[in-house]
Protein backbone atom coordinates (compact mmCIF):
# COMPACT_ATOMS: atom_id res chain seq x y z
CA UNK A 1 0.00 0.00 0.00
CA UNK A 2 1.47 3.34 -1.06
CA UNK A 3 2.62 5.64 1.74
CA UNK A 4 0.29 8.43 0.64
CA UNK A 5 -2.71 6.12 0.59
CA UNK A 6 -1.77 4.72 4.00
CA UNK A 7 -1.43 8.19 5.48
CA UNK A 8 -4.85 9.10 4.12
CA UNK A 9 -6.50 6.02 5.65
CA UNK A 10 -4.95 6.87 9.02
CA UNK A 11 -6.36 10.40 9.02
CA UNK A 12 -9.47 12.02 10.46
CA UNK A 13 -9.91 13.62 7.06
CA UNK A 14 -10.69 10.13 5.73
CA UNK A 15 -12.62 8.62 8.65
CA UNK A 16 -14.85 11.59 9.45
CA UNK A 17 -16.39 11.91 5.94
CA UNK A 18 -17.06 8.16 5.96
CA UNK A 19 -19.14 8.64 9.10
CA UNK A 20 -20.88 11.68 7.69
CA UNK A 21 -21.86 9.72 4.57
CA UNK A 22 -22.95 6.64 6.53
CA UNK A 23 -26.74 6.20 6.15
CA UNK A 24 -26.83 4.33 9.47
CA UNK A 25 -24.84 6.88 11.48
CA UNK A 26 -27.91 8.11 13.36
CA UNK A 27 -28.25 4.76 15.15
CA UNK A 28 -25.21 5.56 17.29
CA UNK A 29 -27.23 8.12 19.24
CA UNK A 30 -29.77 5.41 20.11
CA UNK A 31 -27.20 3.67 22.34
CA UNK A 32 -25.57 4.69 25.61
CA UNK A 33 -21.82 4.76 25.06
CA UNK A 34 -19.86 4.87 28.34
CA UNK A 35 -17.50 7.76 28.86
CA UNK A 36 -13.86 7.10 29.61
CA UNK A 37 -14.20 8.59 33.09
CA UNK A 38 -17.27 6.45 33.83
CA UNK A 39 -15.41 3.31 32.73
CA UNK A 40 -12.69 4.01 35.27
CA UNK A 41 -14.99 5.18 38.07
CA UNK A 42 -15.64 2.98 41.12
CA UNK A 43 -19.22 4.16 41.60
CA UNK A 44 -22.35 4.32 39.47
CA UNK A 45 -22.61 8.09 39.77
CA UNK A 46 -22.25 9.67 36.31
CA UNK A 47 -19.02 11.50 35.77
CA UNK A 48 -19.03 15.10 36.96
CA UNK A 49 -16.70 16.10 34.15
CA UNK A 50 -18.57 18.06 31.53
CA UNK A 51 -18.35 16.72 27.99
CA UNK A 52 -16.37 13.71 29.13
CA UNK A 53 -15.12 11.85 26.08
CA UNK A 54 -16.96 8.70 25.03
CA UNK A 55 -14.93 5.51 25.16
CA UNK A 56 -14.11 3.58 22.00
CA UNK A 57 -16.23 0.48 22.46
CA UNK A 58 -15.39 -2.38 20.06
CA UNK A 59 -16.59 -5.22 22.27
CA UNK A 60 -20.11 -5.92 21.00
CA UNK A 61 -19.05 -9.51 20.31
CA UNK A 62 -18.79 -9.96 24.09
CA UNK A 63 -21.50 -7.61 25.39
CA UNK A 64 -23.48 -5.20 23.26
CA UNK A 65 -24.15 -1.66 24.44
CA UNK A 66 -27.44 -0.64 26.01
CA UNK A 67 -30.09 0.86 23.72
CA UNK A 68 -31.62 4.05 25.11
CA UNK A 69 -35.05 2.45 24.74
CA UNK A 70 -34.14 -0.23 27.28
CA UNK A 71 -34.47 1.95 30.38
CA UNK A 72 -37.74 3.44 29.12
CA UNK A 73 -39.24 0.01 28.43
CA UNK A 74 -37.98 -1.43 31.71
CA UNK A 75 -39.60 1.47 33.55
CA UNK A 76 -42.88 0.63 31.77
CA UNK A 77 -42.55 -2.96 32.95
CA UNK A 78 -41.72 -1.99 36.54
CA UNK A 79 -44.54 0.54 36.67
CA UNK A 80 -46.99 -2.05 35.35
CA UNK A 81 -45.88 -4.48 38.04
CA UNK A 82 -46.15 -1.76 40.68
CA UNK A 83 -49.62 -0.56 39.67
CA UNK A 84 -51.26 -3.70 38.28
CA UNK A 85 -49.73 -6.60 40.17
CA UNK A 86 -50.97 -9.89 38.74
CA UNK A 87 -53.33 -7.99 36.42
CA UNK A 88 -50.22 -7.11 34.42
CA UNK A 89 -50.49 -10.55 32.82
CA UNK A 90 -53.75 -9.64 31.13
CA UNK A 91 -54.10 -5.84 30.97
CA UNK A 92 -53.42 -3.79 27.85
CA UNK A 93 -51.61 -0.62 28.93
CA UNK A 94 -52.34 2.26 26.59
CA UNK A 95 -49.18 4.25 27.32
CA UNK A 96 -46.76 1.28 27.34
CA UNK A 97 -44.89 -0.28 24.43
CA UNK A 98 -45.22 -3.70 26.06
CA UNK A 99 -47.98 -6.28 25.64
CA UNK A 100 -49.72 -8.00 28.56
CA UNK A 101 -47.18 -10.35 30.12
CA UNK A 102 -49.16 -13.40 29.04
CA UNK A 103 -48.20 -12.60 25.44
CA UNK A 104 -44.74 -11.19 26.00
CA UNK A 105 -42.98 -14.05 24.17
CA UNK A 106 -45.40 -14.04 21.24
CA UNK A 107 -44.80 -10.32 20.81
CA UNK A 108 -41.13 -10.75 19.87
CA UNK A 109 -41.30 -13.91 17.74
CA UNK A 110 -41.97 -12.27 14.39
CA UNK A 111 -39.07 -9.85 14.74
CA UNK A 112 -36.73 -12.56 16.00
CA UNK A 113 -37.62 -14.69 12.97
CA UNK A 114 -36.40 -11.83 10.78
CA UNK A 115 -33.08 -11.89 12.62
CA UNK A 116 -32.44 -15.61 12.02
CA UNK A 117 -34.36 -16.23 8.80
CA UNK A 118 -37.09 -18.50 10.09
CA UNK A 119 -40.83 -19.03 9.90
CA UNK A 120 -42.86 -17.86 12.88
CA UNK A 121 -43.53 -21.41 14.06
CA UNK A 122 -39.81 -22.25 14.02
CA UNK A 123 -38.55 -19.91 16.75
CA UNK A 124 -39.02 -19.76 20.51
CA UNK A 125 -37.53 -17.08 22.73
CA UNK A 126 -36.69 -18.92 25.93
CA UNK A 127 -34.12 -20.01 28.50
CA UNK A 128 -30.43 -19.37 27.82
CA UNK A 129 -28.05 -20.63 25.16
CA UNK A 130 -26.61 -23.73 26.81
CA UNK A 131 -29.97 -24.69 28.30
CA UNK A 132 -31.49 -24.51 24.83
CA UNK A 133 -28.70 -26.66 23.41
CA UNK A 134 -29.44 -29.26 26.07
CA UNK A 135 -33.17 -29.13 25.35
CA UNK A 136 -32.51 -29.54 21.64
CA UNK A 137 -30.08 -32.41 22.17
CA UNK A 138 -32.58 -34.13 24.44
CA UNK A 139 -34.77 -34.41 21.35
CA UNK A 140 -32.22 -34.69 18.55
CA UNK A 141 -29.41 -36.75 20.04
CA UNK A 142 -30.85 -40.27 19.99
CA UNK A 143 -27.85 -42.62 20.02
CA UNK A 144 -28.20 -46.25 19.00
CA UNK A 145 -25.89 -49.16 18.21
CA UNK A 146 -25.17 -47.82 14.73
CA UNK A 147 -24.89 -44.08 15.42
CA UNK A 148 -23.75 -42.51 18.69
CA UNK A 149 -20.91 -40.05 18.00
CA UNK A 150 -21.11 -36.26 18.12
CA UNK A 151 -18.82 -34.10 15.97
CA UNK A 152 -17.80 -30.71 17.41
CA UNK A 153 -14.78 -28.42 17.25
CA UNK A 154 -11.76 -29.25 19.32
CA UNK A 155 -11.69 -25.57 20.32
CA UNK A 156 -15.43 -25.17 20.83
CA UNK A 157 -16.64 -22.61 23.34
CA UNK A 158 -16.28 -24.45 26.67
CA UNK A 159 -20.00 -24.44 27.47
CA UNK A 160 -20.74 -26.22 24.17
CA UNK A 161 -18.02 -28.75 24.91
CA UNK A 162 -19.39 -29.37 28.39
CA UNK A 163 -22.93 -29.71 27.08
CA UNK A 164 -21.94 -32.29 24.47
CA UNK A 165 -19.73 -34.17 26.91
CA UNK A 166 -22.49 -34.34 29.51
CA UNK A 167 -25.04 -35.49 26.93
CA UNK A 168 -22.73 -38.35 25.98
CA UNK A 169 -22.23 -39.30 29.62
CA UNK A 170 -25.98 -39.08 30.21
CA UNK A 171 -26.43 -41.68 27.47
CA UNK A 172 -23.64 -43.89 28.88
CA UNK A 173 -21.24 -43.03 26.07
CA UNK A 174 -17.52 -42.47 26.54
CA UNK A 175 -16.57 -38.93 25.44
CA UNK A 176 -13.02 -40.09 24.73
CA UNK A 177 -14.27 -42.21 21.85
CA UNK A 178 -17.64 -40.62 21.09
CA UNK A 179 -16.64 -36.95 20.74
CA UNK A 180 -15.07 -36.34 17.34
CA UNK A 181 -13.03 -33.16 17.69
CA UNK A 182 -12.32 -31.02 14.64
CA UNK A 183 -8.79 -29.65 14.96
CA UNK A 184 -7.03 -27.24 12.57
CA UNK A 185 -4.72 -29.00 10.13
CA UNK A 186 -2.04 -26.34 10.72
CA UNK A 187 -1.39 -25.59 14.42
CA UNK A 188 -0.35 -22.05 13.46
CA UNK A 189 -3.59 -21.43 11.57
CA UNK A 190 -6.72 -21.98 13.68
CA UNK A 191 -9.12 -21.82 10.72
CA UNK A 192 -11.14 -24.94 9.88
CA UNK A 193 -11.70 -25.25 6.14
CA UNK A 194 -15.09 -26.34 4.87
CA UNK A 195 -13.45 -29.23 3.06
CA UNK A 196 -11.81 -30.47 6.25
CA UNK A 197 -15.19 -30.45 7.99
CA UNK A 198 -16.82 -32.31 5.10
CA UNK A 199 -14.00 -34.88 5.09
CA UNK A 200 -14.43 -35.47 8.82
CA UNK A 201 -18.17 -35.94 8.33
CA UNK A 202 -17.46 -38.50 5.60
CA UNK A 203 -14.94 -40.35 7.75
CA UNK A 204 -17.36 -40.79 10.66
CA UNK A 205 -20.67 -40.69 8.78
CA UNK A 206 -21.83 -44.22 9.55
CA UNK A 207 -21.35 -43.84 13.31
CA UNK A 208 -22.25 -40.18 13.88
CA UNK A 209 -25.63 -39.13 15.25
CA UNK A 210 -25.13 -35.37 15.62
CA UNK A 211 -23.00 -32.50 14.31
CA UNK A 212 -22.87 -29.34 16.45
CA UNK A 213 -20.88 -26.33 15.23
CA UNK A 214 -20.87 -22.55 15.76
CA UNK A 215 -22.16 -20.26 13.06
CA UNK A 216 -19.24 -17.96 13.86
CA UNK A 217 -16.28 -19.27 15.83
CA UNK A 218 -15.86 -17.26 19.03
CA UNK A 219 -12.03 -17.23 19.00
CA UNK A 220 -11.20 -16.69 15.33
CA UNK A 221 -14.34 -14.95 14.10
CA UNK A 222 -14.64 -17.45 11.23
CA UNK A 223 -18.12 -17.70 9.66
CA UNK A 224 -18.80 -21.31 8.72
CA UNK A 225 -20.54 -22.30 5.50
CA UNK A 226 -23.77 -23.29 7.20
CA UNK A 227 -25.80 -24.39 4.13
CA UNK A 228 -23.01 -26.49 2.60
CA UNK A 229 -22.05 -28.22 5.84
CA UNK A 230 -25.68 -28.78 6.84
CA UNK A 231 -26.66 -30.32 3.51
CA UNK A 232 -23.59 -32.57 3.42
CA UNK A 233 -24.11 -33.93 6.92
CA UNK A 234 -27.83 -34.48 6.44
CA UNK A 235 -27.19 -36.50 3.28
CA UNK A 236 -25.18 -38.83 5.51
CA UNK A 237 -28.09 -39.18 7.95
CA UNK A 238 -26.62 -36.84 10.57
CA UNK A 239 -28.70 -34.32 12.52
CA UNK A 240 -27.18 -30.82 12.39
CA UNK A 241 -27.33 -28.13 15.08
CA UNK A 242 -25.73 -24.69 15.20
CA UNK A 243 -24.66 -22.41 18.05
CA UNK A 244 -25.36 -18.92 16.73
CA UNK A 245 -24.15 -16.90 19.72
CA UNK A 246 -21.79 -14.82 17.55
CA UNK A 247 -23.97 -14.88 14.43
CA UNK A 248 -27.43 -13.71 15.55
CA UNK A 249 -27.69 -9.99 14.90
CA UNK A 250 -24.21 -9.98 13.33
CA UNK A 251 -25.08 -10.99 9.78
CA UNK A 252 -28.13 -12.23 7.83
CA UNK A 253 -29.12 -15.83 8.49
CA UNK A 254 -31.52 -18.11 6.58
CA UNK A 255 -32.08 -21.02 8.92
CA UNK A 256 -35.28 -22.26 7.27
CA UNK A 257 -33.88 -21.97 3.76
CA UNK A 258 -30.64 -23.66 4.81
CA UNK A 259 -32.70 -26.56 6.20
CA UNK A 260 -30.97 -26.47 9.60
CA UNK A 261 -32.39 -29.03 12.05
CA UNK A 262 -31.97 -26.87 15.17
CA UNK A 263 -30.05 -23.86 16.40
CA UNK A 264 -29.67 -21.81 19.57
CA UNK A 265 -28.35 -18.36 20.36
CA UNK A 266 -28.02 -15.73 23.07
CA UNK A 267 -29.08 -12.09 22.96
CA UNK A 268 -26.39 -10.20 24.85
CA UNK A 269 -23.80 -9.81 22.09
CA UNK A 270 -24.90 -8.25 18.81
CA UNK A 271 -28.53 -8.25 19.97
CA UNK A 272 -27.73 -5.82 22.82
CA UNK A 273 -30.10 -7.18 25.48
CA UNK A 274 -27.80 -7.17 28.50
CA UNK A 275 -25.64 -9.74 30.31
CA UNK A 276 -27.16 -13.20 30.68
CA UNK A 277 -30.29 -12.18 28.80
CA UNK A 278 -32.77 -14.59 27.26
CA UNK A 279 -31.85 -17.06 24.53
CA UNK A 280 -33.48 -18.29 21.37
CA UNK A 281 -34.23 -21.71 19.89
CA UNK A 282 -34.87 -22.66 16.27
CA UNK A 283 -36.45 -25.98 15.34
CA UNK A 284 -37.19 -26.60 11.68
CA UNK A 285 -40.91 -27.00 11.10
CA UNK A 286 -40.53 -30.55 9.80
CA UNK A 287 -39.50 -31.62 13.30
CA UNK A 288 -42.15 -29.78 15.30
CA UNK A 289 -45.43 -31.10 13.98
CA UNK A 290 -48.02 -32.32 16.47
CA UNK A 291 -50.37 -34.99 15.14
CA UNK A 292 -53.60 -35.54 17.09
CA UNK A 293 -54.38 -39.17 17.80
CA UNK A 294 -57.59 -40.58 16.36
CA UNK A 295 -58.32 -42.64 19.47
CA UNK A 296 -58.13 -39.70 21.92
CA UNK A 297 -54.83 -40.91 23.32
CA UNK A 298 -51.77 -38.70 23.44
CA UNK A 299 -50.85 -36.71 20.34
CA UNK A 300 -47.77 -37.75 18.38
CA UNK A 301 -44.74 -35.44 18.48
CA UNK A 302 -40.96 -35.51 18.73
CA UNK A 303 -39.93 -36.52 22.27
CA UNK A 304 -38.65 -33.66 24.38
CA UNK A 305 -38.20 -32.37 27.92
CA UNK A 306 -41.47 -30.57 28.59
CA UNK A 307 -42.87 -27.73 30.68
CA UNK A 308 -46.19 -25.98 30.98
CA UNK A 309 -45.28 -22.96 28.84
CA UNK A 310 -44.73 -25.32 25.94
CA UNK A 311 -48.20 -26.81 26.21
CA UNK A 312 -51.00 -25.93 23.83
CA UNK A 313 -52.36 -22.50 24.74
CA UNK A 314 -55.95 -23.64 24.62
CA UNK A 315 -55.31 -26.00 27.52
CA UNK A 316 -52.34 -24.34 29.25
CA UNK A 317 -54.40 -23.06 32.16
CA UNK A 318 -56.74 -26.06 32.37
CA UNK A 319 -54.35 -27.72 34.85
CA UNK A 320 -55.33 -31.19 33.63
CA UNK A 321 -51.78 -32.56 33.41
CA UNK A 322 -52.35 -33.75 29.85
CA UNK A 323 -49.43 -32.33 27.87
CA UNK A 324 -50.01 -31.52 24.22
CA UNK A 325 -47.21 -29.29 22.91
CA UNK A 326 -47.59 -26.17 20.86
CA UNK A 327 -46.93 -27.05 17.23
CA UNK A 328 -43.59 -25.43 16.43
CA UNK A 329 -40.50 -24.48 18.39
CA UNK A 330 -42.73 -23.03 21.11
CA UNK A 331 -43.50 -26.59 22.15
CA UNK A 332 -39.99 -26.81 23.65
CA UNK A 333 -40.63 -23.98 26.14
CA UNK A 334 -40.55 -24.89 29.82
CA UNK A 335 -41.47 -22.01 32.13
CA UNK A 336 -42.97 -18.61 31.51
CA UNK A 337 -40.17 -16.28 30.43
CA UNK A 338 -38.71 -13.42 32.43
CA UNK A 339 -40.63 -10.27 31.53
CA UNK A 340 -37.55 -8.19 32.37
CA UNK A 341 -35.56 -10.17 29.79
CA UNK A 342 -38.32 -9.93 27.21
CA UNK A 343 -38.56 -6.19 27.81
CA UNK A 344 -34.86 -5.75 27.05
CA UNK A 345 -35.29 -7.84 23.91
CA UNK A 346 -38.32 -5.81 22.82
CA UNK A 347 -36.29 -2.60 23.15
CA UNK A 348 -33.44 -4.03 21.09
CA UNK A 349 -35.69 -5.39 18.36
CA UNK A 350 -37.39 -2.02 18.06
CA UNK A 351 -33.99 -0.59 17.15
CA UNK A 352 -33.33 -3.35 14.60
CA UNK A 353 -36.77 -2.75 13.11
CA UNK A 354 -35.68 0.72 11.99
CA UNK A 355 -33.20 -0.79 9.53
CA UNK A 356 -32.46 -4.21 8.03
CA UNK A 357 -29.83 -6.88 8.49
CA UNK A 358 -28.66 -6.58 4.85
CA UNK A 359 -28.09 -2.85 5.42
CA UNK A 360 -26.24 -3.51 8.67
CA UNK A 361 -24.18 -6.21 7.01
CA UNK A 362 -23.22 -3.87 4.18
CA UNK A 363 -21.88 -1.35 6.68
CA UNK A 364 -20.25 -4.08 8.76
CA UNK A 365 -18.26 -5.40 5.80
CA UNK A 366 -16.97 -1.89 5.08
CA UNK A 367 -16.21 -1.08 8.72
CA UNK A 368 -14.37 -4.32 9.46
CA UNK A 369 -12.67 -4.00 6.07
CA UNK A 370 -11.38 -0.58 7.12
CA UNK A 371 -10.01 -2.07 10.33
CA UNK A 372 -8.31 -4.81 8.33
CA UNK A 373 -6.73 -2.30 5.92
CA UNK A 374 -5.30 -0.30 8.81
CA UNK A 375 -3.92 -3.42 10.47
CA UNK A 376 -2.33 -4.69 7.26
CA UNK A 377 -0.84 -1.26 6.53
CA UNK A 378 0.59 -1.17 10.05
CA UNK A 379 2.23 -4.57 9.55
CA UNK A 380 4.18 -3.10 6.63
CA UNK A 381 5.91 -0.74 9.03
CA UNK A 382 9.28 -1.91 10.31
CA UNK A 383 8.34 -1.50 13.98
CA UNK A 384 5.26 -3.73 13.66
CA UNK A 385 6.33 -6.42 11.20
CA UNK A 386 6.50 -9.14 13.85
CA UNK A 387 4.16 -7.62 16.43
CA UNK A 388 0.85 -9.22 15.42
CA UNK A 389 -1.05 -11.28 12.86
CA UNK A 390 -4.73 -11.41 11.95
CA UNK A 391 -6.10 -14.93 12.40
CA UNK A 392 -9.62 -14.19 11.13
CA UNK A 393 -10.27 -15.14 7.47
CA UNK A 394 -9.49 -12.33 5.03
CA UNK A 395 -12.56 -13.12 2.92
CA UNK A 396 -15.44 -10.90 4.16
CA UNK A 397 -17.88 -13.70 3.30
CA UNK A 398 -16.05 -15.98 5.75
CA UNK A 399 -16.29 -13.70 8.79
CA UNK A 400 -18.64 -11.42 10.66
CA UNK A 401 -17.81 -8.11 12.34
CA UNK A 402 -14.92 -9.46 14.45
CA UNK A 403 -11.22 -9.53 13.69
CA UNK A 404 -9.02 -11.58 16.02
CA UNK A 405 -5.48 -10.29 16.38
CA UNK A 406 -2.75 -12.60 17.67
CA UNK A 407 -0.01 -10.66 19.43
CA UNK A 408 3.61 -11.67 19.70
CA UNK A 409 4.33 -13.56 22.95
CA UNK A 410 4.49 -11.39 26.06
CA UNK A 411 2.62 -8.37 24.69
CA UNK A 412 -0.98 -9.09 25.68
CA UNK A 413 -1.07 -7.79 29.25
CA UNK A 414 0.57 -4.46 28.47
CA UNK A 415 -1.42 -3.89 25.28
CA UNK A 416 -4.70 -4.51 27.12
CA UNK A 417 -3.58 -2.23 29.96
CA UNK A 418 -2.84 0.67 27.62
CA UNK A 419 -6.04 0.20 25.64
CA UNK A 420 -8.16 0.27 28.79
CA UNK A 421 -6.35 3.23 30.31
CA UNK A 422 -7.04 5.21 27.14
CA UNK A 423 -10.68 4.19 27.02
CA UNK A 424 -10.56 1.59 24.25
CA UNK A 425 -12.65 -1.48 25.06
CA UNK A 426 -11.91 -4.80 23.35
CA UNK A 427 -11.51 -8.24 24.89
CA UNK A 428 -8.81 -10.87 25.05
CA UNK A 429 -8.49 -14.60 24.77
CA UNK A 430 -5.37 -16.00 26.31
CA UNK A 431 -2.60 -16.58 25.67
CA UNK A 432 -2.20 -13.85 23.06
CA UNK A 433 -5.36 -12.86 21.14
CA UNK A 434 -7.42 -9.70 21.30
CA UNK A 435 -10.81 -9.60 19.59
CA UNK A 436 -11.98 -6.39 17.97
CA UNK A 437 -15.57 -6.15 16.73
CA UNK A 438 -16.94 -2.95 15.18
CA UNK A 439 -20.73 -3.21 15.60
CA UNK A 440 -22.49 -1.45 12.71
CA UNK A 441 -25.39 -0.21 14.83
CA UNK A 442 -23.23 2.06 16.99
CA UNK A 443 -19.60 1.97 15.87
CA UNK A 444 -18.00 4.37 13.43
CA UNK A 445 -15.01 4.77 11.16
CA UNK A 446 -13.59 7.19 13.73
CA UNK A 447 -13.91 4.48 16.40
CA UNK A 448 -11.82 2.16 14.24
CA UNK A 449 -9.24 4.86 13.59
CA UNK A 450 -8.93 5.72 17.28
CA UNK A 451 -8.49 2.05 18.15
CA UNK A 452 -5.65 1.77 15.66
CA UNK A 453 -3.87 4.87 16.95
CA UNK A 454 -4.00 3.61 20.54
CA UNK A 455 -3.25 0.02 19.52
CA UNK A 456 -0.07 1.06 17.72
CA UNK A 457 1.09 3.06 20.73
CA UNK A 458 0.27 0.14 23.02
CA UNK A 459 2.25 -2.31 20.88
CA UNK A 460 5.25 0.01 20.83
CA UNK A 461 5.14 0.43 24.60
CA UNK A 462 4.74 -3.31 25.15
CA UNK A 463 7.68 -4.13 22.89
CA UNK A 464 9.90 -1.64 24.74
CA UNK A 465 8.68 -2.53 28.23
CA UNK A 466 11.36 -3.61 30.65
CA UNK A 467 11.13 -7.11 32.09
CA UNK A 468 9.46 -7.15 35.49
CA UNK A 469 7.24 -4.16 34.86
CA UNK A 470 3.67 -5.06 35.77
CA UNK A 471 0.33 -3.61 34.85
CA UNK A 472 -3.29 -4.57 35.34
CA UNK A 473 -6.30 -4.81 33.07
CA UNK A 474 -9.95 -5.32 33.99
CA UNK A 475 -10.41 -7.84 31.17
CA UNK A 476 -7.17 -9.72 31.94
CA UNK A 477 -7.12 -9.57 35.74
CA UNK A 478 -10.82 -10.43 35.98
CA UNK A 479 -10.08 -13.78 34.39
CA UNK A 480 -7.75 -14.66 37.23
CA UNK A 481 -10.48 -14.45 39.86
CA UNK A 482 -12.62 -17.43 40.80
CA UNK A 483 -15.74 -15.37 40.17
CA UNK A 484 -14.30 -13.25 37.36
CA UNK A 485 -14.13 -13.46 33.61
CA UNK A 486 -12.85 -17.04 33.71
CA UNK A 487 -16.43 -18.21 34.21
CA UNK A 488 -17.58 -16.26 31.16
CA UNK A 489 -14.66 -17.17 28.97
Amino acid sequence: MANQETAELFSESYAKPQDEQDPLSSFRSQFIIPTISDLHAKTLQPSSQENSQQCTYLCGNSLGLQPRLTAQYQQNYLQTWATKGVFGHFTEIEDSKLPPWLHVDDDVIGDMCEIVGAKKNEVAVMQTLTANLHLAMASFYRPNEQRWKIIIEGKAFPSDHYAVESQLLHHNQDPATSMILLEPEDPQNPILSTQQILNTIDKHADTTALLLLPGIQFYTGQFFDIPTITAHAQKKGIVVGWDLAHAAGNLPLKLHEWDVDFAAWCSYKYLNCGPGSIGGLFVHERHSQVTPSSDSSKSQYLPRLSGWWGSDKSSRFAMENNFTPIAGAGGWQLSNPSVADMTALRASLDVFNKTSLPALRQKSVKLTGYLEKLLLATKQEKDFKDTFTIITPSDPEARGAQLSIRLAPGLLDHVMHVLEQKGVVVDERRPDVIRVAPAPLYNSWQDVLRFMVVFKDACKEAANKKDGEAESSVMVEGGKEDKGWSEVK
